[in-house]
């Protein structure tokens, strides 16, 4: 019989959602993301000892101020992680402008140009790369900077319509709509649970899917972020989804139909056509509780991640 996976892999682009060699060697995903708590586990690994080691002894090489040496250290593990996950698929790699910038386009410019310089260095072309921002205001002009230059963005933490349409106005490559943390959040305001069909996280994404396909969008629409193999069966065909090692496991074991709920044929009624400027942008965004929160508790989970990879480069250059 056909694992739900492999029926998957007929319709959707598989993104593995792990910077675990292994995982990915045995799961053979066409693409695959990071981010900094998904390169602080990977640095943690014995397959990623030897990369550690180089960049401290390369940072230890280097003059300069302490802090920005750490940063340097840390932006040359991320890239060198990214390299060697760009040898097991033969799609790209995301890999994630600092969290901390998530309010200033022109640093987020600045270091997208140099992630992509320290893949230059070692060999990694650009098509192999995305690189990876927060959908604030901010966030999004930084992307419609890159994008005119051919630099494709995969745009994370998207919670709602407004910055979905901001990224595809943006030309973004790719968005990366939170499944999980959309039905988290509603969980937890309404004190009920959710089948996957009324599932507040697959509907946006379908809400999403139908405005980009309705209106001739090329934007690609990843799905993110999944509580449960359900969530994932519930977006069966769109563009692609980005999975952890334990859901992919669970498809690739389960061996039931999988049903095609999505395809640019047939995605359903349609959002009306949208446009945001800045001001029209902040208030769709202050009038969406979820989005708003959900946004700045990411952006705060990935400064904090980031901040402990810092430490954890700082502690090995004593």
């Amino acid at each position: 019989m056909t694992s739900k996976l492999d029926q998957l892999r007929a319709m959707t682009t598989v993104v593995a959602d792990t910077g675990d060699i292994d995982a990915i060697r045995r799961l053979q995903p066409v693409d695959c993301t990071t981010n900094p708590t998904l390169v602080l586990k990977a640095i943690a690994l014995p397959a990623y000892a030897e990369l550690v080691d180089e960049a401290v002894a390369w940072g230890r090489s280097q003059g300069g101020d302490r802090d920005a040496v750490v940063a340097a250290i840390g932006d040359r593990l991320a890239v060198a992680v990214g390299a060697e996950l760009s040898k097991l698929v033969p799609g790209r790699v995301s890999t994630e402008v600092d969290a901390d910038l998530s309010f200033d386009t022109e640093a987020s410019v600045a270091k997208a140009r140099a992630i992509l310089a320290g893949y230059d260095e070692l060999g990694v072309p650009r098509d192999k790369i995305l690189i990876k921002l927060a959908s604030t205001w901010e966030g999004i002009r930084a992307a419609e900077i890159l994008q005119k230059d051919g630099i494709d963005c995969n745009m994370t933490l998207i919670f709602s319509l407004a910055q979905a349409v901001a990224c595809a106005d943006a030309k973004a490559f790719l968005i990366s709509p939170f499944v999980g943390r959309i039905l988290d959040w509603h969980v937890a305001a309404e004190k009920r649970s959710f089948t996957a069909e009324e599932d507040p996280g697959v509907l946006s994404v379908r809400e999403i899917y139908a405005y980009y396909k309705a209106y001739g969008i090329d934007t690609v629409v990843m799905g993110a972020s999944f509580r449960s193999a359900g969530e994932i069966e519930a977006l069966a065909g769109c563009d692609r989804l980005t999975i952890s090692p334990a859901l992919l496991d669970e498809l690739a074991a389960d061996t039931g139909e999988l049903t095609r709920k999505l395809s640019p044929e047939s995605y359903g009624t349609a959002p009306a056509r949208a446009s945001f400027d800045e001001k029209a942008f902040r208030w769709a965004m202050n009038e969406n509780a979820m989005a708003t929160e959900k946004l700045a508790e990411g952006i705060r989970g990935f400064a904090k991640d980031l901040r402990g990879l810092r430490k954890l480069v700082a502690e090995r250059l004593v």
